[in-house]
């Protein structure tokens, strides 16, 4: 079964125009879902509004939004009045402007969504605009109105589709110098800057999203699978925690070593006068 589109509306151009569907990249079928059950009947329960003075929960249709404005007080609004607010892009995305794709920090990106023409009458109309981008190695910026809410988005072409990508609002996104600016400047060896880049090397891999494992979620159904056939629960293994570094050369050389090893040309050389009486200084870590 074709996954259900998360919004149908036009793709537009200048003059040249689609019509389109998103369709959610992410999945959540396959993740392990849990359902709140009554511990004494083993039923499965449900959420209800109760109305916060009386205490009584509330009939079907008698729920409503509410805007509070001051002393208190809630405007109320219809679910059909959210519905009639419509501006343009609430049905139709413009691509107002073009901009590289790697331009756009990465702190701004939020959502992807497939993008896929709606109809046959479509196809021509998209695969111009996919191609045209395509061939400017170009990303469109556009707007849309997705689950009550306009957001800035960034479209860019993807095979014989292309990918959208909802933005961040710049006044919602924290700065990194508001939280970057405490961490101290440090002052660092080039020696062991060296080493660093030798482990890196070493662990150079091409991207390959099907070696992720979810092993938190293995670890549930095996979890699962234990208490349906009437087994205790496996006994996890708590993994030992990482200690803070007294000696970062050696233990840069150390983790080169645990890689696979070899020279790591000058960088594998004794420590550079200094840091091997830091060493001996270092203190000694207490044993449990």
């Amino acid at each position: 079964m074709a996954p259900r589109p998360a919004w149908k509306g036009y793709l537009k151009l200048s003059l040249v125009t689609c019509a389109i569907e998103l369709t959610n990249v992410v999945t959540h079928a396959e993740k392990v879902s849990f359902r709140i059950l009554n511990r004494k009947t083993g039923n499965t329960v449900k959420r209800i509004y109760v109305d916060a003075e009386t205490g009584k929960p509330l009939d079907d249709g008698d729920e409503i939004k509410g805007y509070e404005v001051d002393g208190g007080d809630f405007i109320h609004i219809e679910e059909e009045e959210i519905e009639a607010v419509q501006i343009e892009s609430s049905h139709t995305m413009s691509l107002d402007g073009f901009v590289e794709k790697s331009s756009i920090e990465q702190i701004y990106l939020d959502t992807p969504y497939y993008v896929a023409p709606a109809d046959k009458v479509s196809g021509e109309a998209f695969a111009v605009i996919r191609d045209a981008m395509a061939a400017r190695k170009m990303a469109g910026l556009a707007r849309l109105v997705l689950y009550q809410r306009e957001r800035p988005v960034v479209i860019e072409p993807l095979g014989k589709g292309m990918v959208l990508t909802t933005l961040r609002y710049d006044n919602t996104v924290r700065q990194p110098d508001t939280v970057f600016d405490d961490i101290k400047a440090a002052k660092t060896d080039d020696e062991m800057i060296d080493l660093a880049q030798h482990i890196i090397d070493k662990k150079k891999a091409k991207f390959d999203p099907s070696k992720f494992d979810d092993r938190y979620e293995d670890a549930l159904l095996e979890l699962i699978r234990a208490k349906k056939a009437g087994k205790k629960p496996p006994k996890a293994k708590a993994p030992p925690r990482p200690s803070n570094v007294v000696n970062l050369f050696d233990a840069l050389k150390k983790s080169l070593n645990s890689d696979g090893g070899g020279k790591a040309g000058k960088s594998s050389a004794k420590a550079p006068a200094g840091r091997a009486k830091s060493k001996a200084s270092a203190p000694k870590r207490k044993s449990a």
